[in-house]
Parts: structure tokens; sequence; C-alpha cells
């Protein structure tokens, strides 16, 4: 048996499983969907489902593919918000020194492709898809990188997931704000009034998942309803989440002492006995407890989430939407497909490199340490990585089903050059040293 789950193991603990599933469920979706299964793998996402209590009239009734759109990707993009929040509280975007070069790459990095998008679209219909080549997909560029191990500098790795946070900031802003339709005033009045209260609960530094948890499905409805994605619920629900400590460091670590202390005065007992007297029981679990209290809220949620996200959702969303069926009888209008894929590898990576220059030669911004600005042209192409985000916009953005086949086409073509290119140049100049000075 040990044989069977030591390797299981090794790849949940391993740092690009997660990047490795997400690239399974992609290939896997696009060759069942170039099957015989073809049709009833569309049928599936088809198929609607209903959730609620029919006795009371309280019903939802969505399409497959829509609860994970609509759903799994809301609490994607509540994990996505603890980590916005994260880093501008405590981490690379807390303040203007630290936050420069990422936050001027992402501008760089949202801008350059949508002005590539707009000027090689062939109809002013298709303008629509703007906002689909802007995001970076964190889970792949990351993963991508850290298949090159220890050579890669940590600075380049802390650059490339804070300029990737930025990008995600502005689509969800642009999701927020140009995808919306038919918007109901009322229910979001509604919402704000629900998230003004959970924000209040936060300051007061109270947070109870028995509080907090069903609220949350109130605003998602809420938002689901009113005609704003539901998915910027997810954001704005997690900016709600105390980022503090319910104990202090000094009350910690004298639990901790404490419990510690009950184990070694009967360290021989503890060795050679398998059953725990009842006082070493109670030590191991206040121990535990202090270790919970020590994270807040806001961190042992993501930590909490992360798993979910990385071998649940992302994996779940990919096979749902990177089913592209492509034939020779397969219609894909090319005036969308690359306009998106020149965008994602043309346009991320002139955004990003000509931005992060500009602010490094103006003095605005430094590099990291240890890295260089041919190491920042490998993390700009890898920027071109699209994918997740892409791909959700481009289920908002387009409604005709050539149109957004031919958008996932264009975004897969355009993610795989970026990947391969990011890849192959990282990869030439780290292979000979560690790192590289700036």
């Amino acid at each position: 048996m040990n044989k069977i789950i030591e390797p299981i193991n090794r790849f949940v603990k391993s740092s690009n499983s997660g990047s490795f599933l997400l690239l399974f469920a992609t290939v896997l979706a696009l060759i069942i969907a170039n099957s015989p299964w073809n049709t009833l793998y569309h049928n599936l996402l088809k198929s609607e489902f209903t959730l609620g209590f029919l006795e009371k009239g309280f019903e939802l009734t969505e399409p497959f593919y829509l609860w994970i759109n609509d759903g799994l990707m809301a609490i994607f993009f509540f994990h996505v918000g603890l980590e916005i929040k994260r880093e501008i509280l405590d981490g690379e975007l807390s303040s203007i020194y630290k936050a420069s070069l990422p936050v001027l790459a992402a501008l760089g990095g949202v801008l350059v492709p949508i002005v590539i998008y707009f000027l090689t679209i062939p109809n002013p219909d298709l303008s629509k898809g703007w906002g689909v080549p802007m995001a970076t997909d964190i889970a792949f560029s990351l993963g991508i990188l850290k298949l090159l191990g220890k050579r890669v500098p940590l600075g380049l790795k802390v650059f490339l997931t804070a300029f990737a946070i930025v990008d995600d900031l502005a689509a969800v802003i642009v999701i927020g704000v140009f995808y919306a339709t038919d918007i109901n005033l009322m229910l979001l009045l509604y919402s704000a009034i629900i998230l003004v209260f959970m924000v209040f609960l936060g300051m007061k530094k109270y947070f109870s998942k028995f509080i907090f948890f069903p609220l949350s499905v109130v605003v998602w409805i809420l938002f689901l309803k009113s005609g704003i994605h539901p998915t910027i619920a997810g954001v704005l629900l997690a900016f709600t989440i105390p980022a503090t400590r319910t104990t202090t460091l000094d009350r910690f670590f004298e639990k901790i002492k404490v419990s510690v202390q009950r184990f070694t005065e009967e360290r021989d007992h503890v060795k050679t006995h398998h059953i725990l007297k009842q006082e070493h029981v109670h030590a191991a679990y206040a121990i535990r407890m202090a270790s919970v209290h020590i994270n807040s809220p806001l961190q042992k949620i993501e930590h909490d989430l992360h798993p979910w996200i990385v071998y649940f959702i992302m994996p779940v969303f990919a096979f749902a939407n990177a089913g592209v069926t492509i034939s020779s009888g397969t219609e894909i209008d090319f005036g969308v497909a690359l306009p998106i894929a020149l965008a994602l590898v043309i346009g991320k990576f002139v955004g990003i490199s000509v931005a992060s220059w500009l602010a490094v030669s103006t003095k605005i911004a430094h590099l990291p340490k240890g890295v260089n600005f041919k190491q920042i042209l490998g993390a700009a192409l890898l920027g071109g990585l699209g994918f997740t985000m892409s791909l959700f916009i481009a289920n908002l953005a387009f409604t005709d089903a050539v149109l957004l086949s031919s958008a996932k086409v264009g975004i897969l073509s355009g993610s795989l050059i970026s990947g391969v290119l990011g890849y192959w140049v990282i990869r030439s100049l780290v292979k000979k040293k560690d790192t590289l000075s700036i």
C-alpha cells in the first residue's frame, strides 16, 4: 500500500503538481472534445442542475458549466482577493517603493495587449474581446519557473507573482465594470449593506465562519441576480476578512512553552508508551490550538483554500472551458483567434518589458536583488500565459459559439507559445549559474 500512496504524496507535495494537473485537465479536455465522446462532453456541460428549496419556492437552475464559471470561480476569485489583500498589507504591494516595478510592469502588460488587440481585429464588432489578453495565469507561469528549480533567482519569482496579482486585480475591475449587464441597483444595495456589516465585524477583529459563510452565499446570490458577475462578490468578500491575529506572540510562546514542558518532564514515559497520558493529550491539543490562533483569519483561510483551488477548482475550470472541437469542418474565426494570440505573445512581452525598462531607467523602481534585465524579458514572456483568466473573460465577452471557440484557440496557442519561449529564455540565462548579478 505504501508503494502506491508514497508517489501520490510526493506528487501532491511537489510545488509543480498543481501546474501539471492543470495542464493534464487542459489536454484531457482537448482530447475528449476532439474524440467520439465530444457530444457527451458538451451535453454534460450544458446539462442543467438545480440547487435550492423547491417546497419554499427558492431555487437556482443553471447549466453545469455556469455552476463552474459562476460558482467555483467565485471561490477562486475569493482566493485571489485574499492574495491581493495580503500583498497590499504586508507584501510586495505594501509600499510605493516595493510596488512600483510590478505595478508599472502590470500596467504595461495590460495596456499594450489591449492596443494590439484593437489594432489587429478586422471588425469593430469583435472589440468586446479586448479584455481577454489582459491577465497572467499565476499557476502556469510560476509552475514553469519552478521547473527550473533553485537556479531561478527568488527575486524573479517574487516579481512575476507580484505583477500577475496586479494583472488579476485589473482583470477583476474590468469584469466588474465592463462585462456587467442589466444592473439591478436595489440588489447591489442589499449586498453592499451586508458587505459593510462584514467589514464592520472585521474592523472589530471578529470572525466566525458560521456568520461569514452564510452571508457570503447571500452576497453571491445577490450579485448573481444583480447583473454584476458573481465572481466580483468573491473578491469583495475577501477584503472583509480580518488580517489581524487573535492572540499575541508572547501569549503564543507562553502556551507553547507550558505545553512542551509537560512532555519534557516525562520524556521517558512519552518515549516508551504509544498511549499518552491525559495531560499530554491536552498539551498536544493546546499546541495545535495555539498554532491555529497565531495565524490571522486571512492567512488561515488562504492556506486552507489553496489545495482546493490548485487541485480541484482550476483543473475543473480548465476541463470545462478548454475543450475546443477542431476538425476539418470546424469554423475558426482567425479575426478573433489571431489578435488574441498576438496580444498575449507580443503585447504582454512588449508591455511588461518596456514598462519595466522605463521604470528602472528613470529610477522610479529598481530591479529585484539577483535579477538582471534579460531575466525580466523572460518573465515578460511568461506574462503571456493568460489561460485561466483569459478563458474566463472570453466566456463573458463572446456569446457566439464560433467566436468563443476561436477565442479559446487564440488563448491556448498564445499561452503555449509564451510559455515555451519564456521557459527557453530563462533556462538559457540561468543554466550556468544559480543566480546572475544585475
